[in-house]
Protein backbone atom coordinates (compact mmCIF):
# COMPACT_ATOMS: atom_id res chain seq x y z
CA UNK A 1 0.00 0.00 0.00
CA UNK A 2 1.33 3.45 -0.81
CA UNK A 3 2.25 5.93 1.87
CA UNK A 4 0.44 9.13 2.58
CA UNK A 5 0.17 12.04 4.97
CA UNK A 6 -2.89 12.70 7.13
CA UNK A 7 -2.45 16.23 8.48
CA UNK A 8 -4.66 17.01 11.49
CA UNK A 9 -4.84 20.77 12.01
CA UNK A 10 -6.78 22.82 14.54
CA UNK A 11 -6.55 24.97 17.62
CA UNK A 12 -4.63 23.89 20.69
CA UNK A 13 -6.93 21.58 22.64
CA UNK A 14 -9.19 20.78 19.70
CA UNK A 15 -8.35 17.06 19.92
CA UNK A 16 -5.73 16.54 17.23
CA UNK A 17 -3.45 14.33 19.32
CA UNK A 18 -6.37 12.45 20.86
CA UNK A 19 -7.83 11.62 17.45
CA UNK A 20 -4.45 10.82 15.88
CA UNK A 21 -3.63 8.43 18.73
CA UNK A 22 -7.00 6.68 18.43
CA UNK A 23 -6.66 6.57 14.64
CA UNK A 24 -3.16 5.07 14.86
CA UNK A 25 -4.39 2.38 17.25
CA UNK A 26 -7.30 1.57 14.97
CA UNK A 27 -5.20 1.36 11.79
CA UNK A 28 -2.05 -0.31 13.15
CA UNK A 29 -3.30 -3.82 12.39
CA UNK A 30 -4.23 -2.83 8.83
CA UNK A 31 -1.10 -1.00 7.64
CA UNK A 32 2.13 0.70 8.65
CA UNK A 33 1.27 3.89 10.57
CA UNK A 34 3.41 6.50 12.32
CA UNK A 35 2.19 9.35 14.52
CA UNK A 36 4.02 12.69 14.53
CA UNK A 37 2.72 14.82 17.38
CA UNK A 38 3.41 18.54 17.23
CA UNK A 39 4.29 18.81 20.92
CA UNK A 40 6.80 15.94 20.72
CA UNK A 41 8.36 17.29 17.52
CA UNK A 42 8.84 20.69 19.18
CA UNK A 43 10.64 18.92 22.01
CA UNK A 44 12.93 16.72 19.89
CA UNK A 45 13.30 18.30 16.43
CA UNK A 46 12.39 21.94 16.84
CA UNK A 47 13.71 22.79 20.28
CA UNK A 48 14.78 26.40 20.38
CA UNK A 49 12.20 27.62 17.90
CA UNK A 50 9.87 30.30 19.15
CA UNK A 51 6.32 31.12 18.12
CA UNK A 52 6.92 33.79 15.50
CA UNK A 53 5.32 33.11 12.13
CA UNK A 54 8.74 32.21 10.71
CA UNK A 55 9.50 29.76 13.53
CA UNK A 56 6.05 28.18 13.33
CA UNK A 57 6.48 27.71 9.58
CA UNK A 58 9.95 26.19 10.10
CA UNK A 59 8.46 23.74 12.61
CA UNK A 60 5.62 22.77 10.25
CA UNK A 61 8.05 22.29 7.34
CA UNK A 62 10.29 20.06 9.47
CA UNK A 63 7.36 17.87 10.43
CA UNK A 64 6.15 17.72 6.84
CA UNK A 65 9.63 16.74 5.65
CA UNK A 66 9.78 13.83 8.10
CA UNK A 67 6.25 12.85 7.05
CA UNK A 68 7.26 12.77 3.38
CA UNK A 69 10.31 10.64 4.14
CA UNK A 70 8.17 8.12 6.00
CA UNK A 71 5.45 8.17 3.31
CA UNK A 72 8.13 7.43 0.70
CA UNK A 73 8.57 4.08 2.45
CA UNK A 74 4.87 3.20 2.44
CA UNK A 75 3.98 4.55 5.88
CA UNK A 76 0.69 6.32 6.52
CA UNK A 77 1.78 9.31 8.58
CA UNK A 78 -0.60 10.95 11.03
CA UNK A 79 0.64 14.46 11.83
CA UNK A 80 -1.15 16.27 14.66
CA UNK A 81 0.02 19.87 14.36
CA UNK A 82 -1.72 23.21 14.99
CA UNK A 83 -0.21 24.58 11.74
CA UNK A 84 -2.18 27.84 11.88
CA UNK A 85 -1.38 29.36 8.49
CA UNK A 86 -3.28 28.33 5.35
CA UNK A 87 -0.45 29.22 2.96
CA UNK A 88 2.00 27.00 4.84
CA UNK A 89 -0.44 24.08 4.84
CA UNK A 90 -1.00 24.56 1.10
CA UNK A 91 2.76 24.52 0.54
CA UNK A 92 3.35 21.30 2.49
CA UNK A 93 0.40 19.67 0.72
CA UNK A 94 1.92 20.64 -2.63
CA UNK A 95 5.33 19.27 -1.64
CA UNK A 96 3.76 16.01 -0.50
CA UNK A 97 1.82 15.59 -3.73
CA UNK A 98 4.91 16.44 -5.79
CA UNK A 99 6.71 13.67 -3.92
CA UNK A 100 3.93 11.30 -5.00
CA UNK A 101 2.11 11.04 -1.67
CA UNK A 102 -1.52 11.65 -0.95
CA UNK A 103 -2.04 14.52 1.50
CA UNK A 104 -5.26 14.44 3.51
CA UNK A 105 -5.97 17.63 5.42
CA UNK A 106 -8.21 16.98 8.44
CA UNK A 107 -9.66 20.04 10.15
CA UNK A 108 -10.14 19.14 13.81
CA UNK A 109 -12.68 21.84 14.51
CA UNK A 110 -13.84 22.98 17.92
CA UNK A 111 -15.04 26.41 18.91
CA UNK A 112 -12.71 28.71 20.81
CA UNK A 113 -15.09 28.53 23.77
CA UNK A 114 -14.89 24.72 23.75
CA UNK A 115 -11.09 24.56 23.62
CA UNK A 116 -10.79 27.18 26.35
CA UNK A 117 -13.19 25.16 28.53
CA UNK A 118 -11.08 22.00 28.11
CA UNK A 119 -7.75 23.84 28.48
CA UNK A 120 -5.94 21.27 30.63
CA UNK A 121 -2.58 23.04 30.29
CA UNK A 122 -3.95 26.47 31.24
CA UNK A 123 -2.49 28.01 28.08
CA UNK A 124 -5.57 29.94 26.99
CA UNK A 125 -5.91 31.50 30.44
CA UNK A 126 -2.26 32.55 30.33
CA UNK A 127 -2.73 33.97 26.83
CA UNK A 128 -5.82 35.90 27.92
CA UNK A 129 -3.79 37.39 30.79
CA UNK A 130 -1.07 38.41 28.32
CA UNK A 131 1.47 35.96 29.73
CA UNK A 132 1.88 34.14 26.40
CA UNK A 133 2.62 36.19 23.32
CA UNK A 134 1.56 35.05 19.86
CA UNK A 135 -0.83 32.38 21.11
CA UNK A 136 -2.86 30.84 18.30
CA UNK A 137 -6.53 31.71 18.49
CA UNK A 138 -6.01 34.55 20.99
CA UNK A 139 -3.21 36.92 19.97
CA UNK A 140 -2.16 35.14 16.76
CA UNK A 141 -4.52 33.97 14.01
CA UNK A 142 -5.64 30.47 13.18
CA UNK A 143 -6.61 30.33 9.51
CA UNK A 144 -9.18 27.55 9.30
CA UNK A 145 -9.02 25.33 6.21
CA UNK A 146 -11.55 26.42 3.58
CA UNK A 147 -11.85 23.02 1.88
CA UNK A 148 -10.33 20.27 4.04
CA UNK A 149 -10.59 16.67 2.91
CA UNK A 150 -12.29 15.95 6.24
CA UNK A 151 -13.73 18.19 8.92
CA UNK A 152 -14.61 16.77 12.31
CA UNK A 153 -16.33 18.69 15.11
CA UNK A 154 -14.87 17.57 18.41
CA UNK A 155 -17.08 20.00 20.29
CA UNK A 156 -20.20 18.22 19.02
CA UNK A 157 -19.26 14.66 18.05
CA UNK A 158 -17.70 11.80 19.98
CA UNK A 159 -14.06 10.88 19.41
CA UNK A 160 -15.26 7.57 17.94
CA UNK A 161 -17.48 9.34 15.39
CA UNK A 162 -14.63 11.69 14.46
CA UNK A 163 -12.18 8.80 14.00
CA UNK A 164 -14.74 6.95 11.87
CA UNK A 165 -15.17 9.98 9.60
CA UNK A 166 -11.41 10.09 9.05
CA UNK A 167 -11.21 6.33 8.43
CA UNK A 168 -14.04 6.59 5.90
CA UNK A 169 -12.12 9.30 4.00
CA UNK A 170 -8.94 7.22 4.03
CA UNK A 171 -10.80 4.16 2.73
CA UNK A 172 -12.37 6.28 -0.03
CA UNK A 173 -8.87 7.45 -1.07
CA UNK A 174 -7.46 3.92 -1.04
CA UNK A 175 -5.08 4.65 1.83
CA UNK A 176 -6.74 2.06 4.05
CA UNK A 177 -8.24 -1.23 2.89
Amino acid sequence: MSGGVVWLTGLSGAGKSTLATALAARLAARRSVELLDGDEIRLYLSQGLGYSREDRDTNVHRIAYVARMLAKHGVLVLAAVISPYAATRAEIARLSREAGHDFVEVFVNASLAAVEARDVKGLYAKARRGELASFTGISDPYEAPEAPAVEVRTDRDSPEACVQAIVDALVARGLVA
